[in-house]
């Protein structure tokens, strides 16, 4: 069963049917207890007072009425109560087996063989319900009794009486608690078409206010999720308004130095032009791989995986596959960091991160400047540290430095505004944290601080 709403119902209806049925079973058998207690009492007054009656001498006892034949009648007492509709029967017998007296409707067999006391007794194939009391000063027993069939009825009737009216009020129950239901879940029917008329450019958040407890929860997870949405578009539109004017550039000034080079016979201005194609080249195909690189890091999540690599064998690929024409020298320095022990590390991200951070070093560094990249572990954590000896970057302009295509007010010609920002999406993938500051008395110091899983 899907639907919540028939969820409801059913526990609701049958929740109720269950808690009704079992009222009425208590009230059932809680009733003929105490009806059982009530009618026990008034078989006991009944016997009582005809007993009290036959002492007090207010009925005379004929032991023996003879008629005219000489034939034993037993006097007839009309000592029954109304309480039960003439089925309350009274018997007198002497103390030597002799019927003296009986109401009008009592049976012909005897009440009860028990000297005193309740009892149950079949008297022709009915079984009754006695209470007997033994008069040795008269010499007589008095037995007053009713019909366990009549005490069955009383409490059917009263069953009757519960059950007939809890018929009559449970589709009455049934509608109320379907409209409840209904009028519970109407904020989510709300909410389904708030969402089914909406556009799909339409990211604006739901309304929060006055919403179910119950409910607000998926809103505000819903409202979150249109936020992030929102966001990774505006990043996707800004990236891609970015990218074109960062690629419209290089090939704009590739343009105009081939047109310069077609046009000039000159070979000094054709030789410059070509190398300036070249240059030119160079930037827009580092700028395409590092659009790459940012694509490749913003992926899927799941597709990034841990192994076993040695860091010195990481920092020489990296260093060697770096394409820039006329990089400084790179010296790698390991504080306590036995560079051929293995550590477990995303080999990818960690290339992806530390290569742009090199490559960051190598781009904003005069000539003749040397970059220091320095490897340094603690306790579950690998610090890829790279210093180099540029103009570094202003003080207020450090919290803005991570963000895609910003360039500062130390720009180089050749640098794009994608390399930190790679730097640091890629190690946040893996878990870690980007780190910059400026070195004194010039320079930048950008840490990379990973956590790893060493091996023995």
């Amino acid at each position: 069963m899907r639907s919540i709403r028939a969820r409801l119902l059913v526990v609701l209806l049958g929740s109720t049917g269950l808690v009704w049925f079992l009222a009425v079973v208590w009230i059932y058998f809680s009733t003929q207890a105490e009806l059982e207690r009530v009618l026990d009492a008034r078989l006991m007054e009944a016997a009582r007072m005809v007993d009290s009656l036959l002492t007090d001498r207010r009925v005379d006892l004929a032991l023996a009425s003879i008629d005219g034949s000489g034939t034993s009648v037993p006097q007839s007492l009309a000592v029954e109560p109304q309480s039960y509709e003439r089925q309350l029967s009274c018997q007198i017998w002497s103390l030597d087996g002799t019927l003296v007296g009986q109401s009008e409707h009592a049976p012909q067999g005897r009440l009860t063989d028990v000297k005193q006391g309740f009892s149950e007794t079949d008297v022709g194939g009915e079984t009754w319900r006695v209470f007997a009391i033994e008069n040795e000063a008269l010499g007589v027993r008095v037995m007053v009794g009713d019909s366990i069939r009549i005490r069955d009825r009383l409490v059917s009737e009263v069953i009757k009486g519960l059950v007939a009216p809890a018929a009559l009020v449970l589709p009455f129950l049934g509608g109320a608690i379907w409209f409840s239901v209904r009028r519970g879940m109407s904020p989510l029917k709300d909410m389904e078409h708030a969402l089914a008329g909406r556009d799909a450019n339409d990211l604006h958040p739901l309304p929060e206010a006055r919403l179910p407890k119950e409910i607000a929860p998926a809103v505000e997870a819903l409202n979150g999720l249109f936020r992030r949405v929102a966001d990774a578009r505006d990043r996707e539109k800004s990236f891609t308004a970015f990218a074109a004017h960062e690629l419209k550039t290089p090939l704009a000034g590739l343009k105009t130095q081939a047109q310069i080079a077609l046009a000039s016979a000159d070979g000094e201005v054709h030789a410059h032009a070509l190398r300036q194609i070249s240059a030119g080249v160079d930037r827009t195909s580092r700028l395409v791989r590092q659009l790459l690189d940012l694509a490749a890091v913003e992926g899927d999540a799941e597709q990034s995986s841990a192994v076993a690599v040695r860091a010195s064998e990481l920092v020489a690929r990296i260093a060697g596959n770096l394409s820039l024409p006329s990089a400084p020298p790179i010296e790698v320095v390991y504080d306590g960091l036995d560079a051929d022990r293995p550590v477990r590390i995303d080999p990818v991200l960690a290339t992806l991160a530390l290569r742009n951070l090199i490559e960051n070093a190598i781009v904003y560094s005069p000539q003749g400047a040397r970059i220091v990249v320095r490897l340094s572990a603690r306790k579950g954590r690998l610090d890829l540290c790279v210093e180099d000896e540029g103009p570094g970057i202003a003080a207020d302009e450090l919290s803005r430095a991570t963000d895609r295509f910003f360039r500062g007010r130390h720009r180089s010609s050749e640098g794009s505004g994608l390399g930190l920002a790679i730097a640091k999406e890629a190690v946040s993938r893996m878990g870690g944290d980007l780190s910059l500051g400026n070195r004194e008395p010039h320079g930048l110091r950008a840490v990379l601080s990973i956590p790893v899983e060493e091996l023995p």
